[in-house]
C-alpha cells in the first residue's frame, strides 16, 4: 500500500517537468512567429520611385550641353566583369560616359542609379571600392559643398593613382531628393526613411579627370557639373544633386560656401 501511495505523487513530477521544455518550445514558436509577422507588417513598401517621374539616365543626360561633347575614345574607370555583374543586380541603370571640351579638356563621368536605396548593398560601387578593385591607390582628399545653380552638393574628393597616372575624382550620392555623403548620415536617412514605411531611390553620382592639375581639376570638375546641372530635366534634377537650397548671395558670387559645422565632415 505504502509502495503504490508513493509511486504515484512521484510518477506525476516527472509528468510535470517532462511538460516544461514542451511549453518553453511552445512560447519560443510563438514569439519566434509574432517577431516574423511583425517585421513583414513594418517591412517599408511604399517605393518612391513609382510615384514620380521616371528616371533614364541615357535620355536625361544629354551626350552634349554647354562647352562638351561625347569622346567616345576613353571610357572611364569600369568595375572588373565580377563586380560589374554584381552590380547589375543592384542598380537599375548605369551610365558610364567621357566628355570633351574646345580646349580637349576631358571629364569622365559615371552614374549609378537604383530603385531601392534602403540597405548598403550599393556601396560596391562607390570609388573607394571600385577604384581599388582595379589595382588603383586610393586616398581621402576631403569633402565640401559645391553649389550648383541654386543647389548645395556635398561632395567627395578622392586621389587615385596606379603607376603615373593620378586620377582626381568628385562624387556623391542621392537618397530622394537629398544629396549627402556615405556614411552615418546616410544610414540616419536610410532608417528615417524605413520608419515612414518608404523605400527611396537614388544614385551615385562620380565625375574624375585625367592629365590635369589637381587644383585644376577639381575646378575643371565643377565648371562641367554646373552646365550638366543646367542640361538635366527640372523635373528630376534634383534626383541627380539633391533639393538643398544655396545661400542666394554665395551663389551669385559663384562661389561654394563652406561645409556647416559637422557636415560634411571630411572623409
Amino acid at each position: 500500500m505504502n509502495t503504490t501511495s508513493g509511486a504515484a505523487p512521484q510518477a506525476s513530477g516527472f509528468a510535470k517537468s517532462a511538460n516544461v521544455p514542451v511549453i518553453r518550445t511552445a512560447i519560443l514558436v510563438g514569439l519566434m512567429i509574432l517577431a516574423a509577422l511583425a517585421g513583414e507588417l513594418m517591412r517599408p513598401t511604399d517605393r518612391l520611385s513609382e510615384r514620380k517621374a521616371r528616371i533614364v539616365l541615357e535620355k536625361q543626360v544629354p551626350e552634349a550641353f554647354g562647352d562638351w561633347r561625347l569622346d567616345t575614345s576613353i571610357l572611364p574607370v569600369l568595375p572588373d566583369p565580377s563586380l560589374q555583374a554584381m552590380l547589375d543586380k543592384l542598380y537599375s541603370q548605369t551610365l558610364a560616359r567621357t566628355y570633351v571640351n574646345k580646349q580637349g579638356q576631358r571629364v569622365m563621368l559615371s552614374i549609378a542609379y537604383g530603385s531601392d536605396q534602403s540597405n548598403e548593398a550599393t556601396a560596391v560601387h562607390r570609388p573607394e571600392f571600385c577604384y581599388s578593385a582595379q589595382g588603383f591607390r586610393v586616398q581621402r582628399v576631403g569633402s565640401q559643398w559645391i553649389t550648383l545653380g541654386s543647389t548645395q552638393v556635398p561632395t567627395a574628393r578622392l586621389m587615385a593613382r596606379l603607376g603615373q597616372r593620378i586620377e582626381p575624382i568628385s562624387y556623391w550620392v542621392t537618397l530622394d531628393e537629398s544629396a549627402t555623403l556615405p556614411g552615418f548620415g546616410r544610414k540616419l536617412q536610410q532608417i528615417r526613411y524605413g520608419l515612414q514605411g518608404q523605400i527611396p531611390d537614388g544614385m551615385l553620382v562620380r565625375v574624375s579627370t585625367v592629365g590635369i592639375q589637381v587644383e585644376e581639376s577639381y575646378v575643371l570638375q565643377q565648371r562641367f557639373l554646373q552646365q550638366m546641372y543646367d542640361a538635366v530635366p527640372a523635373n528630376v534634377r534634383a534626383r541627380y544633386f539633391g533639393g538643398r537650397s544655396a545661400d542666394p548671395a554665395k551663389t551669385a558670387s559663384g562661389s561654394a560656401p563652406a561645409a556647416p559645422a559637422g557636415t560634411p565632415q571630411p572623409l
